[in-house]
């Protein structure tokens, strides 16, 4: 199979690699109910020296800079509860931490959420976390640029490999909320 987007050595629909992802990646996979079949979410193997967005477009192609997107996850506070979401924004933007995101989760302080709390909370690890997967009581912040692409290059789950996914499908995901501005 080809690539929708980028030029990889391997590409393949991630419900025929469920064992290149972590558990809570393959286990969302396996219960895919979108719109999009599963089989158009598309696993790219990449080496995970080159995980991080800067380097990775550098190595695999700067025009896969206008088709990324980062997923951070973020932890808002009010009073003495937190509560732990995940944001979705284009590699060519930053998340609107203490605008939108503060605002949606009804939080009177929000931060980027520790890379222990991140990893521990998602399964996931750092470095490549993905919306897809996420808990289901967490909200997931989509920026609308994001939804309007015909695919973007998203963490697989692990710092190896990433997923090529249809724009359109992150706002199908369980908790997902699409907003304008997100990505700054």
């Amino acid at each position: 199979m080809r690539a929708p987007i980028g030029d990889f050595d391997t590409a393949v629909p991630a419900p025929d690699c469920l064992d290149e992802l972590t558990a809570p990646v393959a286990d969302a996979v396996r219960r895919w109910t979108g719109a999009v079949p599963a089989d158009r979410i598309v696993y790219v193997e990449t080496d995970p020296q080159w995980a991080d967005t800067a380097v990775f477009v550098e190595h695999y192609g700067r025009e896969l800079l206008e088709q990324s997107a980062n997923c951070v996850v973020v932890a808002g506070r009010r009073g003495g509860e937190t509560t732990l979401a995940a944001c979705l924004v284009l590699s060519t933007t930053k998340v609107d931490v203490n605008g939108v995101v503060r605002r949606q989760l009804g939080a009177r302080k929000a931060s980027f959420a520790s890379m222990d709390t991140a990893t521990s909370e998602t399964g996931m690890e750092y470095g490549g976390i993905t919306p897809i997967g996420l808990p289901h009581d967490w909200a997931l912040l989509v920026d609308s640029a994001v939804v309007d692409l015909p695919y973007v290059l998203v963490g697989s789950g692990r710092r190896r490999g990433k997923l090529l996914v249809p724009g359109k499908a992150f706002a199908e995901l369980p908790g997902a909320v699409v907003l304008e501005g997100l990505g700054v």
